[in-house]
């Protein structure tokens, strides 16, 4: 399940070029935000984001770095998406066709079937993990073979190649490691927007989530994903929420991690490791109190996490009067902010 029960929503065209070539900061962007409380959907730019949150509350943001994780062979792209859990060197990848423009899936492949990559490497695929994915075998270490040879993921709504730096954050950290896409919550931060909000007495704290391939064709749930909720920011939200801040998550990746770090009593704890948590409307959301994101497809599977903290209503009238008035989707396109 992705799009609310009984509700078709518009998609937002999407953005085919990140705002810089439009001729906007990052930090400018449009920011669509909706209030659960009173249904109220109101129209700001994203540098107004300090004054619609009050001091006190606490964004928690995600610092994974963005890996340039596509490799392009004549015919096909291999997109590494995330290594599998323990220490025999397997990572998910997905082989794509490539296309005039981008790339489509591709069903072959066979296990056992050695693949040449750029710069001698060899890929070896192991056996399916799903439909899409294999667990394979790079004959070497991945990360920095991608930094050689990776160029960063690219569908076909986006007309051209972006260097890294456009998939990066203000907040990416650790680009020895990282995520197969970009923590896109946090691109229209800039370093003058964080100044303003940390001068208004809003909280920052991070956490990790290294994202894997997102699947824009199939729109299947995500598969595991490494994270880690540190214990400084653990205690912080607790904080936070036992002096009446509200925490607002800065993507649906940092949700994940957190409904994960959730304990029986309802308290964010220090975890770290590998989570399979799909949040959903029926699961709910205990740890956080709002959300700021991306316009999505209605299809993707961050439509049921976006539901289960706004309500199908909120998500309906949102999407609707994005469309109305001309926002743009996905990673390089607009904001919604969701507060209660």
């Amino acid at each position: 399940m992705t799009t609310p029960p009984g509700v078709a929503l518009p998609a937002a065209p999407a953005a085919r070029e990140p705002p810089e070539e439009r001729g906007l900061a990052r930090d400018a962007v449009r920011l669509l935000v909706g209030r659960r409380s009173t249904g109220e959907i109101a129209h700001h730019r994203f540098r107004d984001l300090p004054g619609l949150l009050d001091p006190g509350d606490l964004l928690v943001v995600n610092t994974s770095a963005t890996l340039p994780a596509a490799v392009r062979l004549d015919r096909l792209a291999v997109h590494f998406s995330t290594p599998l859990p323990g220490d025999d060197g397997l990572w998910l990848v997905e082989l794509r066709r490539r296309t005039a423009t981008a790339s489509v899936p591709y069903g072959g492949g066979s296990p056992g079937e050695w693949i040449p990559m750029p710069g001698g490497a060899t890929l070896v695929l192991v056996r399916r993990h799903t439909e899409r994915l294999w667990a394979a075998r790079l004959d070497r270490t991945v990360v920095p073979y991608l930094h050689r040879h990776g160029v960063p993921i690219r569908y076909g709504y986006v007309r051209r190649d972006w260097p890294i730096a456009a998939y990066q954050t203000v907040f990416a950290r650790d680009r020895d490691s990282g995520g197969a896409e970009m923590p896109s919550a946090t691109r229209p931060f800039t370093t003058d927007l964080v100044t303003a909000l940390v001068s208004r007495g809003i909280l920052l704290a991070p956490l990790t989530l290294h994202t894997g391939l997102s699947s824009p064709e199939a729109h299947e749930p995500p598969s595991a994903e490494r994270y880690e909720v540190p214990e400084p920011t653990a205690a912080l939200i607790e904080h936070v929420r036992a002096h009446g801040g509200r925490v607002i998550a800065v993507g649906t990746t940092v949700v994940r991690a957190l409904e994960t770090a959730v304990d029986a009593d309802g308290q964010v704890r220090p975890s770290h490791g590998w989570t399979e948590h799909v949040v959903t409307p029926d699961s709910g959301v205990r740890a956080v109190d709002g959300l700021l994101t991306g316009l999505h497809d209605p299809r993707s599977s961050h439509m049921t996490v976006l539901t289960a903290i706004a309500g199908p209503g909120l998500v309906a009238a949102s999407y609707r009067a994005a469309v109305d008035h001309g926002y743009l989707g996905h990673e390089f396109g607009d904001a919604h902010l969701v507060l209660p």
